[in-house]
């Protein structure tokens, strides 16, 4: 193959650059694939690569990576499943080792070996996506159903609900609803909701949404209420197991009774 003469020269000159731009460029790679965002996005695809071969796509109409704004931000859904028999509102986690947790604490727990990491129980973190919907979409709260779906090398090491699931066994947990609780008409309008409601999929968004996120785990942040909308104010619980302990409360209690852990 014959180059231009300017290439010619560029290539004689700068050879030595070749090699260290091939070395930062590998090393790039293997950073990107051991990063969480890789791992999240490869659990994400796996859900979506068995849907599409598991879930009829004329009984179950797919949404993936859904970002909708809530009174103190955004949420952001990794997957909702549509159908006659409910709306299935999916949390994907790709994680090694054993994991140990119970349906209503507030963290799980990750072990290998020789060292163990805390992390947020799934089923709350979901828990927030449902109610977000359920404020969003005309139909009957119990019509919308949390799943957590489990991908990769990690094996549960306590008795967990029927709704958290590991590899394909979501699929089955999904289609364990064989009764028809929507209509034809509600389908497409939940369909046509969320569509017109989500915000654009991209990294800005993405990028949104974890400075929001940041922002909300702050102590010293402002919050609004993830129920009213109305301001959450510090306070000190005076009795009970927690006494002493701050929490936010909303401001608008007694009328709303929401209330938040420091830490959340």
């Amino acid at each position: 193959m014959n180059f231009p003469p300017i290439i010619v020269e560029f290539l004689k000159t700068f050879w030595w650059f070749t090699p260290l731009v091939l070395s930062f460029g590998f090393l790039f790679l293997v950073h990107f694939f051991r990063s969480p965002q890789f791992k999240g996005y490869k659990g994400e695809l796996f859900v979506r690569v068995t849907a599409w071969l598991h879930l009829s796509s004329t009984t179950y109409y797919s949404i993936h990576n859904v970002t909708l704004l809530t009174p103190d931000g955004t949420t952001q859904i990794d997957h909702i499943f549509i159908s006659r028999f409910g709306i299935f509102v999916v949390e994907t986690k790709n994680m090694k080792g054993w994991i140990f947790g119970e349906e209503h604490e507030k963290q799980w727990t990750q072990k290998f070996v020789n060292k163990s990491f805390a992390f947020q129980n799934p089923l709350r973190q979901n828990y927030k996506h449902v109610k977000t919907l359920e404020t969003l979409l005309p139909v009957r709260p119990k019509t919308i159903h949390s799943v957590v779906v489990f991908v990769g090398d990690s094996t549960f090491k306590s008795p967990l609900p029927a709704n958290v699931t590991h590899g394909k066994d979501y699929i089955k947990y999904i289609k364990s609803f064989q009764k028809k609780v929507l209509s034809n008409a509600q389908v497409h309008k939940a369909r046509t909701t969320i569509q017109s409601n989500r915000l654009a999929p991209s990294r800005k968004t993405d990028r949104q949404h974890v400075r929001q996120l940041k922002k909300r785990f702050d102590p010293n942040t402002a919050k609004k209420c993830p129920q009213c909308g109305k301001a959450m104010v510090l306070r000190t619980a005076k009795k009970g197991v927690n006494t002493g302990k701050q929490f936010w409360g909303c401001s608008a209690y007694p009328e709303c009774r929401m209330v938040q852990n420091i830490n959340k």
